[in-house]
Order: structure tokens, then C-alpha cells, then sequence
């Protein structure tokens, strides 16, 4: 398989093959499928997607933390936080402090949460099977199984890479001393 070409402009560096580099496919698939299924249910239920992947969560394990939303779902803690606000002031969801660590706030949907999550899971589910409808039962299995294989394996892709160097953003490079500067710890030095 290809991994990519060669610069045409003859920087020897190589180029991505969108259509077989794992990540963007991941990534352009995920995002149509967020951008789609966020329109459809602000459309039907007044929620987005990301409320929704919060409610669902909460569906199956209730009275759980922001903290353990964010590390299922893999969202920052400000998009959670806002969404589970969101909810709360629409009565989705119920927030309380937990009796153990009043740190902590525990999160329980709702019987109008509840009633909301089981309209919705209905759409989500057809939205899969429409998805995956290319696919053999056996495709699918496999692929559930890889993808949950990949997912075992993030803690290897945020490892560092040894052998390439950090690249400073254009704009953030560091600027040289001042002359005077310069001169000055010449003259003092």
C-alpha cells in the first residue's frame, strides 16, 4: 500500500495518501457523521450531537462524572461542561454534588432525559445499520473488533516520537536578542 508520494517539488518529502492514511479516513468519517447526525437531531429533538453522546452515556451508566464523560467520549472537560449545563436547564439531566467528594458532581438523567435518549436511540441505531449496510455481519464484526483494537492502542500514538523534532507554529519562532541587547552584555560581560 502506498503510504503516500513523493513532493512533486522535489523536497523529498513525502505526501499523504488520503484515501488509505487511517487517521483522516477516521477523522473525514467521523466528522461527516457528526455533522450530519448533529443537524438531524437539533432538527427532531433540540439536542446536538455531542448532548446526545452525553445522554447516551448516561443511559448506560447513570450517575457518573463530567471527568468520566470527557475519558469515555474523549471530549475536553468545556465542551462537557456546557452540554451537560445545557441539559440541566432543560431538565434532561439532574447534577449532584456527590456525598463522598464534594468535588465531584454526579450526573443522572432525567425521566424526560430518559424519554428523549429512547426517541433518539431509535434514529441512531437506523442511522448505523444504513452505514454499515455495505458490509457483511461478519465485515461488521471484524470491524468493531479492529476498531476497538485501535482504540486499546492510542496510549502508543500520544508516546513520543524520538526521532522528529518539535516544529514551532510560523509566527511563534523564537526572535533573536534584541542588538542592544546584545551589546549591552558584550560591554558588561
Amino acid at each position: 500500500m502506498d503510504r503516500g508520494r513523493e513532493d512533486e517539488a522535489g523536497a523529498g518529502a513525502p505526501r499523504l495518501d488520503l484515501a488509505a492514511y487511517v487517521p483522516a479516513l477516521l477523522t473525514f468519517l467521523a466528522n461527516k457523521l457528526t455533522r450530519t447526525g448533529s443537524a438531524l437531531y437539533r432538527a427532531r429533538f433540540g439536542v446536538g450531537i455531542t448532548e446526545w453522546r452525553i445522554l447516551s452515556l448516561l443511559a448506560l451508566e447513570p450517575g457518573i462524572t463530567a471527568n468520566r464523560i470527557c475519558q469515555v467520549i474523549g471530549f475536553d472537560k468545556g465542551p462537557v461542561s456546557r452540554s451537560v449545563a445545557f441539559l440541566a436547564d432543560r431538565d434532561l439531566v439532574t447534577v449532584e454534588t456527590d456525598a463522598a467528594d464534594a468535588r465531584r458532581h454526579r450526573i443522572t438523567l432525567t425521566a424526560a432525559g430518559l424519554a428523549l435518549h429512547d426517541r433518539i436511540i431509535r434514529v441512531a441505531l437506523e442511522r448505523e445499520r444504513r452505514l454499515l449496510a455495505p458490509l457483511s455481519p461478519e465485515e461488521r464484526r471484524v470491524l468493531v473488533g479492529l476498531l476497538n483494537r485501535l482504540h486499546d492502542n492510542l496510549g502508543a500514538v500520544s508516546a513520543p516520537i524520538p526521532d522528529v523534532p518539535p516544529v514551532t507554529p510560523p509566527g511563534r519562532e523564537r526572535l533573536p536578542a534584541h542588538p542592544r541587547a546584545s551589546s549591552t552584555k558584550a560591554r558588561d560581560g
